[in-house]
């Protein structure tokens, strides 16, 4: 089947500078660039601008994406879009900038309660075109028809997949995921290894993402730590900045599974970054998944670098368990325990919305091992 990608996507040093060209190819005049306030005062939302002025667009910016964003930012941001009268939106930034900015573009095609478009392919409308600057090597929304956007009415996170949602353009810029630092490089890292994963075991793989998703693992085994260790190490950068790109082809095609069904919920209750929460996760979700797909898994454990192929099956998985346990502990991932504001009494609490909202975001359908929601809380709670 088809692959969903962008149009044109540049992975290279300095592709941030092609997107006045790009935005000129389109026929767009107007831009409308959507970043956060970080990268408003780092000074790269302004230079993006001047490089879409010098190519005779007119640029308006909007910097109110928080993380994790809500539809009530990304009304704002269409508000923004509306009053300069924007035909391109140009964004800048981590997954939460660009799936914001994904949104907005589709927001005049798709009016009223955005949950009512949350799941597979309901959006009516179309949108207008995005062109995706990533400042972060992990969530691969650069390259997917994916985004999550909480709902402000019920504290939730909704996931959105339509084809209308993949940017026309993707530029892929090592010289701006260098820039990020140490923990956030390791949890948007595991991030980008948890879409891999999900992507291969998926129970909508196939031979179309699995090269993607396989490459994606591979390319995390190798440059992940070294990405960690040093931010400077810019092949270390590059490696993850495309093995970023492909693992969000590869889930946006295929599918992810239990991590996210879980992750996204956690997110929305505990405010957890959606990298830090993946990461978090991974190792317990692995652990209960690997009965229901044990070749898959042993073939990211030799994608990973952790077996080889005189390991039999059961051998391999087993080293990928300990594998992840073990790359968490190198990269000082925390425990859920050890996050600022989740306490365990909340926490309990919690559990059974939770484990609700993650049956109900369909992902864990998806998982080789379908659980029940008593199982999503047991699994919460060995994360803890």
């Amino acid at each position: 089947m088809p692959l969903v990608l962008p149009a044109t996507t540049w992975i290279e040093p300095g592709a941030r500078r092609r997107a006045g060209d790009e935005a000129a190819a389109l026929g767009r005049s107007r831009a409308l660039l959507v970043t956060d306030d970080f990268i408003a005062r780092s000074g790269v939302a302004a230079e993006i601008a001047g490089v879409l002025g010098a190519a005779g667009l007119a640029v308006a910016i909007f910097d109110g994406v928080e993380p994790d964003p809500t539809d009530a930012a990304v009304d704002e941001g269409r508000a923004a879009l509306v009053s300069h009268e924007a035909d391109v939106v140009v964004a800048v930034g981590g997954g939460s900038v660009l799936d914001a900015a994904k949104t907005i573009a589709v927001r005049g095609g798709n009016p009223g309660p955005l949950r009512q478009y949350m799941g597979y392919q309901q959006l009516q409308g179309a949108g207008l075109p995005v062109i995706a600057i990533p400042t972060t090597a992990g969530t691969g929304s650069e390259a997917t028809r994916v985004v999550v956007i909480t709902d402000t009415s019920t504290d939730t996170k909704m996931m959105l997949l339509d084809d209308r949602l993949c940017p026309t353009v993707a530029l892929v810029d090592v010289e701006l995921s260098a820039t990020m630092p140490r923990p956030l490089t390791a949890h948007v890292g595991v991030d980008t290894l948890t879409h891999g994963i999900e992507a291969y075991v998926s129970a909508k793989a196939t031979d179309e993402t699995d090269p993607l998703a396989i490459a994606c693992v591979q390319r995390c085994g190798l440059h992940l730590e070294a990405a960690w260790r040093d931010g400077d190490d810019l092949e270390a950068r590059a490696g993850m900045a495309r093995a970023a790109y492909e693992g969000g082809a590869a889930f946006a095609n295929a599918s992810v599974c239990l991590v996210h069904g879980m992750s996204r919920p956690l997110g929305a209750v505990f405010h957890v970054p959606h990298g830090l929460s993946n990461a978090v996760l991974l190792p317990a979700v692995t652990a209960f998944s690997l009965p229901g797909a044990p070749d898959r898994y042993a073939g990211v454990a030799r994608a990973l670098g952790l077996a080889y192929g005189e390991d039999d099956t059961d051998a391999a998985g087993q080293a990928l368990l300990r594998g992840l346990e073990d790359l968490n502990r190198r990269l000082e991932v925390p425990r859920l325990r050890d996050l600022p504001g989740v306490d365990r009494a909340t926490f309990d609490a919690a559990l059974p919305k939770m484990a609700a909202d993650a049956l109900a975001s369909g992902s864990p359908d998806r998982n080789p091992v379908v659980p029940a929601a008593e199982e999503i809380e047991e699994l919460y709670r060995r994360a803890w």
